[in-house]
């Protein structure tokens, strides 16, 4: 399936629908295959021991996929997680942006079902995987 929405427009959306975290978040890359956000942690993203929470990569993990639904499917601000899963695999260090590159592996009519690896920039490794299912609202 194709994209109806870029880059911009994925954009434009987390500013207006995610205020809240349009400061942290930046939509990195869209294509066919992936939607790709960075998330630049600040202060209050970190734990004791300097280290990104992991609610705020859970955070990248779940709007990384989201964006990927809406790319396919237009601005669907209705749609809402129903399941997750996500693996910490290693400490990602204070202070560098993360990107979060989200790739759907189902998209229904109803159900959408897609996962995110998180990365640090220019690195390979994997600082943790998420699995996700979204609830996408019936078309009126």
């Amino acid at each position: 399936m194709k994209n109806v929405t870029d880059r911009a427009a994925l954009g434009a959306f987390l500013a207006a629908e995610f205020g809240e975290v349009a400061d942290i978040l930046g939509v990195e890359s869209v294509s066919e295959e992936a939607v790709t956000l960075r998330l630049t942690p600040d202060a209050r993203h970190l734990r004791p021991g300097g280290t990104v929470s992991g609610p705020s990569m859970f955070l990248l993990a779940d709007v990384a996929i989201y964006l990927a639904i809406l790319a396919k499917l237009g601005p669907v601000a209705l749609a809402v997680t129903t399941n997750a899963h996500i693996d910490f695999m290693r400490k990602p260090a204070a202070g560098v942006p993360l990107l979060g590159e989200a790739r759907l592996m189902k998209l229904g009519r109803s159900l959408a079902v897609g996962q995110a690896t998180i990365r640090n920039p220019d690195e390979a490794a994997i600082l943790a995987h998420a699995s996700m299912t979204y609830s996408i609202p019936p078309v009126r």
